[in-house]
Parts: structure tokens; sequence; C-alpha cells
């Protein structure tokens, strides 16, 4: 394993602090507890608040500042932050009007951020982002949350700071979960630090369809195809959940895993397009870039958000985070 770090224990600490120096015009570290926070709280505005796993970045706190997020916290690669992390979290950027968690669905977030939302002294609300097709509706822990949880903390994040109360922000976070769905597929598995070695094997000849973002495996391993077939695969599942009818306005984000360069990830746009295009379905927004990535996992995912003329306006609304800024 060849990796720039001194231990896998001092990843995350050197990590933030280095993060929040680069950034030190949008962001601040908090230690003890860590989070990364906005540095202003803006009085009688809801307060986001995300967080997840590290090894997903920019994803979260790469989203934190104007117009997004709040403030994010973050726990070892692939583990849950706690409860503490993010009760502080809330506490410190509480502007005055509530609270909402924006969580992506797996079992250790979920749990840790229900407790949070549970001892926290201040009214809150959660959207659970579950976009993530390449699991059935009823898998037993329901879907995953993807990469569409990007578009819902930039839609929600944009609402929150034009001053829309906790009841809207809850109501449109929803709707845009809702509308929006994701599926990935791998080219590789990805290496965790402290484990030292790939969390899955494949070989050069294959590639893992339906993949999640901490080094999972997906819903099953096929034999390496042609990129346009991959795309039909991966866009055929997402059509078939959203059903977009002819003319329907789309946000089309593609998502690197980490170790896929951009001449890829373009031509994997192009083919998304092509093939929504040909359905009549009306891309007016896209977003293409390494955003929700699994370290060092080759790979990508496609991500078809439907917009309405609420949504598409939030969307283009001003943002000024580290990995996401236009309109500041």
């Amino acid at each position: 394993m060849k990796k720039f770090i001194d231990s896998p224990d001092t990843l995350l600490e050197t990590s933030l602090q280095g993060f929040a120096k680069a950034h030190a015009d949008i962001v601040q570290l908090n230690n003890q507890p860590h989070f990364i926070r906005r540095n202003s709280v803006k009085a009688g505005k809801v307060a986001l608040i995300s967080g997840g796993g590290s090894g997903h970045e920019p994803l979260h706190a790469g989203f934190v500042g104007f117009g997004m997020l709040d403030a994010a916290c973050p726990g070892q690669i692939f583990t849950s932050p706690t409860p503490d992390q993010m009760m502080a979290a809330a506490q410190a950027v509480d502007g005055g009007a509530g609270v909402l968690f924006i969580v992506k669905n797996y079992a250790g977030d979920v749990m840790n951020f229900e407790m949070a939302a549970e001892m926290l002294d201040l009214p809150n609300a959660t959207v659970l982002v579950n976009d993530d097709v390449s699991l059935p509706k009823t898998h037993s822990i329901g879907r995953r949350g993807v990469a569409g949880t990007l578009v819902v903390e930039k839609i929600v994040g944009a609402a929150a700071e034009q001053g829309y109360d906790l009841a809207a922000c809850k109501a449109l976070g929803d709707k845009a979960v809702n509308a929006t769905a994701s599926m990935g597929v791998a080219l590789s598995s990805c290496t965790v630090p402290a484990l030292g070695h790939p969390t899955f094997s494949i070989a050069d000849d294959e590639i893992e369809m339906g993949v999640g973002i901490h080094g999972e495996r997906g819903r099953h391993t096929g034999k390496l195809v042609s990129a346009s077939e991959i795309v039909e695969q991966l866009a055929g599942h997402i059509h078939e959940e959203l059903n977009p009818h002819s003319g329907q306005q789309v946000l089309l984000h593609v998502n690197g895993f980490g170790a896929t360069p951009l001449v890829e990830l373009h031509l994997v746009y192009e083919l998304a397009w092509q093939y929504w295009h040909k359905r009549g379905v009306n891309i007016v927004r896209s977003l293409v870039g390494n955003y929700t990535t699994s370290l060092d996992m080759a790979g990508c995912s496609l991500t078809l958000t439907l917009l309405d003329v609420e949504m598409l306006r939030l969307w283009d609304a001003p943002v000024n985070t580290a990995a996401l800024r236009w309109g500041c």
C-alpha cells in the first residue's frame, strides 16, 4: 500500500487541519469533538448539518459554506461520526431557526444522527437520502445514500439561505430525495489505510455493478464491456426508477469515485446525455467530477434529478464552498 500518510491513526486529524487552513476564508475546524463549520452563524437561518465517514471527500466538509451546509461531522474512514460531534456542531451553528440533519441511509449514520436528534435541545428535523437504485426498495435496511446527497444539500442549502423555515426545508429535502436516483460501477476496489489492502478482489476483465461508496461489493460482478454498454445499464436502471416524461427538465451528475480521470468522466457524461436525449429528456443542468468518492476506487456513478421550477432556481442560487462555488 502506497499512501501519503504518517499513520492511519493520525490521517483524519491531520487532513482536517490541512483542509481548514487551506479554506480558512470559508470554514474553521472545531477540535474535540471534530467538526467543520462555517465561519459565521446567520441569525434566523435554519442550520444544515450533514456528515459521515471520511474517505468520500469532498463530501461533506467540502460543501460547508454559503448556500450549502453550516457544518459537517467527519468520522474515521468509512465510519460514522458520533452523536456528540453532531450535537456540538448543531449548538455551534444554531441560528435560532432550528437544525436540519441531512443523513445518508447507512445504519451507523442513521443510528447516531437519531441519537443526536433525540438528545438535542433544539427544534430539529431529518432528511434521509436513499438515492441508490442498485438496491431494491424492499432491501432490509433500505437503499443507500450516495452521490445524490450533494444535490439535496445544494438545493436545501440554498433554500435555508433564502429564509425557508425548518418545515419547508424538510419538505423540500424530501422532495429532492424522491426526485433523485443514482447508480454506480467500479473498475477496481479501494484500499482503506487501516486495512492495507483492497476491500474486495476484482479481475482486470471484470466490473462491479451497483457498488456503494464504502468499498462494498455491488449487486453483481460482470465482464468488462464497452463504456456505452456500461452507461446503458446504469442509465436504464435510473430511467426505470424515475420514469421521466418527454420534455422533463433534469440535472445530470456524473460522479467519480476518486481514481477516474476527468477525460473518462466527460466521456461517460456524453454517453449518458445521448441516452436521455434519445428519450426526450431535457438535461438543463450538469455536474461532472469527483464529488462523492470512495478513496482511490476507480469507477463512477450517474445521478439524475427531476427538476421543477423551484428546484432549478435553488440549484442555480449562489454557493461558496471549498468544492462547489458559483454566483458569488
